[in-house]
């Protein structure tokens, strides 16, 4: 698991909001929650590429994370970028 910039992800987590449903766990890339006692855990908030896949798979509003403004957001306009210009597959 990768960190980044201690203390700045966006990334929010409301415990007393959880179901222990698992989305969260399944959808994020880099692992940033485990299930601990029935209930998701934010193991590693660093680790957070600010996806937002968390934040759109819970239910319940557990989850809340400003999706648009981190390292994914980067990668991907990064590529985009290359690709504008003749690089990449497509």
């Amino acid at each position: 698991m990768s960190r980044y910039l201690s203390g700045v992800t966006t990334l929010e987590y409301a415990a007393e909001k959880c179901t222990g449903c698992g989305r969260c766990i399944e959808v994020c890339p880099h692992g940033v929650f485990t299930l601990e006692n029935g209930k998701a855990v934010l193991k590693e908030k660093d680790a957070c590429i600010e996806c937002g896949a968390c934040r759109k798979n819970c239910a319940f509003e557990a989850v809340t994370v400003r999706a648009g403004v981190g390292c994914a957001t980067a990668l991907i306009n990064a590529v985009l970028k290359r690709n504008k210009n003749g690089g990449g597959c497509c």
